[in-house]
C-alpha cells in the first residue's frame, strides 16, 4: 500500500509528532467518501463488505450498523465475530487492535489522537497518536469512550457512558468518568 512508504504515516503510527502529508490526506478523503456511500446502503451484506474492504484486516462474522466511521481504516485490525451498533466512531490515526467476540453499543468512540497541550504546537496542527488494544470477549456499552493508549484485557465490560482513560486487566467491569473497576467479571464456564 502506497501510504505505508510515507514518512508521515510512519511517524503517525509510531506515536511521533507528525503533520498530515498529501498521501495521508488523500487516504482520509477517499475513506470519508467511501464511508458516506456505504453507510447509506440498506443491504447488510453489501454495507458490511464495503466497510471491511477499507480496514487493515477483519475476521469472520463482521457486522456494523450505519453509521460506522473511522479515519483511515488501514490502522484497524478486528478479530472474529465483531458487532458495532449505530454511530460507532474509531479515530484510527494510531493503531487499533480489536480481538475476537467484541461488541460495541451505540455511539461508542475509540480515539487514538493525542493533541498537544502546548498551544503553539497545537496551532501547527501537528499531533501524536497512542494505540488502543481491545482484548477478546469485550463489551463496550453505549456512548462509552476509549482514549489514546488504553489496553482493555479479555472479558472486560465497559459500562454505558464510561470514559476509559487508562488500561484495565482481564475480567473486570469498568464504569464512570474516569472509568474505574466496579467489580470482577469472572467467566462462569
Amino acid at each position: 500500500m502506497e501510504i505505508e512508504n510515507d514518512p508521515a504515516y510512519q511517524q503517525m503510527i509510531n506515536g511521533e509528532l507528525y503533520m498530515e502529508s498529501p498521501l495521508l490526506l488523500k487516504r482520509r478523503n477517499y475513506v470519508r467518501e467511501q464511508i458516506m456511500k456505504y453507510n447509506q446502503i440498506a443491504d447488510n451484506d453489501e454495507r458490511n463488505a464495503g466497510m471491511k474492504s477499507l480496514l487493515r484486516s477483519v475476521g469472520d462474522r463482521f457486522f456494523v450498523e450505519p453509521t460506522f466511521e473511522f479515519s483511515y481504516g488501514v490502522n484497524i485490525t478486528i478479530g472474529d465475530h465483531f458487532y458495532a451498533n449505530h454511530g460507532v466512531t474509531i479515530c484510527d490515526e494510531g493503531v487499533v487492535k480489536i480481538g475476537n467476540d467484541c461488541k460495541f453499543g451505540p455511539k461508542v468512540g475509540l480515539y487514538t489522537p493525542v493533541h498537544p497541550l502546548d498551544p503553539t504546537v497545537r496551532r501547527t496542527e501537528a499531533e501524536r497518536t497512542a494505540p488502543i488494544t481491545i482484548g477478546n470477549d469485550v463489551w463496550i456499552g453505549g456512548s462509552a469512550m476509549v482514549l489514546p493508549g488504553v489496553t482493555l484485557g479479555n472479558n472486560v465490560v465497559v459500562g454505558a457512558g464510561a470514559v476509559v482513560t487508562h488500561s484495565f486487566p482481564d475480567n473486570v467491569v469498568v464504569v464512570g468518568n474516569p472509568a474505574h473497576v466496579l467489580k470482577e467479571n469472572k467467566p462462569t464456564a
